[in-house]
């Protein structure tokens, strides 16, 4: 197999190359070297599969993730936070916390505090650690001398409590797949006092080809998944092969769901510039009146005007499993029903110029259970053969705190109890 290669190259190197994670990720975290105790601890590796729908495996069946699955534990659908966007959900995994307790509340956001919208596009933004509440899992191991590594992951690129991974690297969309892993594996060959035992990997493939070409696409999406699965499967045999404790999770954001472009509704068509100020995350859009603009005035203007969508208080917003309370979000929520978009008129008129018909969105209430992604799990910490009901994504952190010998910080809204059985006894 090609990751045999790999792992031989590896060790073939000259050493500047052999250490290139050293060398060409940043150094930015102060635990540099593991403390005794974080040096006996097991392996972890995070793996994102942004957009990686719940169904995907049953309905196409590759042949490395299914493996995997078989000799590990998987739920049957991973259940994100309300809004099923990325931003959120991914940082919400890494906090154990809902966007309104972490303050990554959409892609697009307007923060009160710093009078800033928050824009995922905007790289001052999304480097700027103010703006991430929480703990996320690679500061919590940091706090207990853990070196930790990251290959991309929402969060990883900005020093949140001063804190970054020990390696890291800024967003590249660009890099290869084949790049990651092989970091990934050249990570845990370094030596034992440099070896991050927690590395998160991002990989956008499924989430990009799912938005091009819609989820119900079959051939494209089965191309993507099982080019994905070929890297993936070359992940798994060079972790074999270095026989470390290594346990591998495996989860993803959101899902995905069709949109037909005539579905689209102009976000242009609900503006009022002298009412209020729109967040526009697609899914879902926070309204912000204006100073001196009742609440009354501004939802009963946009109730006159629906059409394909429903206004709601923020309050009263269904999608929510708690009563959202964070000014951010705005005081009234405007939500395209299912089979619904908004975008801008440019947006819609240039799918309309280029021919496309229906493309790939996410971002609705979770209960649509197209929003769902995966739980897959395995290695020493895990059961095999173990099936589980959906789980929500929350209780992932804490989860990855026992795996890794961490304690659970409190307050979050993660439960370990809710994962525990996927466990083996005693750990």
């Amino acid at each position: 197999m090609y990751t045999r290669k790999i792992i031989l190259g590896i060790f073939l190197m000259t050493s500047p190359i052999l250490f290139s994670a050293c060398r060409t990720g940043k150094q930015t975290s102060p635990a540099t070297t593991n403390s005794k105790a974080s040096a006996d601890k097991p392996y972890l590796i995070l793996i994102s599969l942004d957009g990686f729908r719940w169904d995907y495996v049953n309905q196409y069946k590759p042949p490395f993730l299914s493996e995997f699955i078989r000799n590990g534990v998987q739920a049957e659908s991973l259940i994100p936070a309300f809004p099923s966007k990325t931003f959120p959900n991914h940082y919400t995994i890494a906090t154990g916390l809902y966007p309104e307790n972490h303050g990554i509340i959409g892609n697009t956001f307007y923060d009160y505090q710093k009078e800033v919208v928050y824009k995922i596009s905007n790289r001052a933004m999304v480097e700027d650690g103010s703006f991430y509440g929480g703990t996320p899992i690679w500061v919590l191991a940091d706090k207990a001398k853990m070196v930790t590594a990251s290959y991309f992951f929402v969060g990883s690129e900005a020093k949140i409590q001063g804190i970054k991974p020990t390696y890291t690297y800024t967003y590249d969309g660009n890099v290869k797949n084949e790049v990651r892993v092989a970091q990934a594996l050249k990570w845990l060959t370094l030596p034992q006092k440099s070896r991050p035992h927690l590395i998160t990997l991002y990989f956008s493939d499924m989430d990009d080809f799912g938005h091009r070409f819609g989820p119900d696409n079959e051939k494209e999406i089965k191309a993507a998944l099982f080019e994905l699965d070929k890297n993936l499967g070359e992940l798994f045999q060079g972790v074999r092969d270095l026989k470390l404790p290594v346990n591998i999770m495996i989860v993803s954001d959101h899902g995905m769901s069709t949109v037909k472009t005539e579905h689209l509704i102009a976000s242009e068509s609900i503006q009022n510039e002298s009412l209020y100020t729109l967040m526009d995350n697609g899914s879902l859009i926070n309204v912000h009146p204006k100073d001196g603009i009742s609440l009354d005035t501004v939802f009963t203007y946009l109730k006159k005007r629906e059409n394909h969508f429903k206004v709601y208080r923020t309050e009263n917003t269904p999608g929510f499993e708690y009563t959202p309370m964070s000014k951010n979000w705005g005081s009234l929520q405007v939500l395209p029903d299912i089979g619904y978009y908004f975008s801008s008129k440019q947006g819609i008129d240039s799918k309309i110029r280029n021919g496309i018909g229906e493309f790939g969105v996410h971002g609705y209430d979770p209960n649509f259970k197209d929003m769902h992604g995966i739980f897959y799990a395995q290695g020493p910490a895990f059961k095999q053969g173990y099936i589980s009901p959906s789980v929500k994504n929350i209780h992932l952190y804490p989860l990855m705190c026992r795996i890794l010998g961490l304690s659970i910080p409190k307050p979050i809204d993660g439960n370990l109890n809710e994962l525990k059985d996927m466990l083996k006894s005693g750990k």
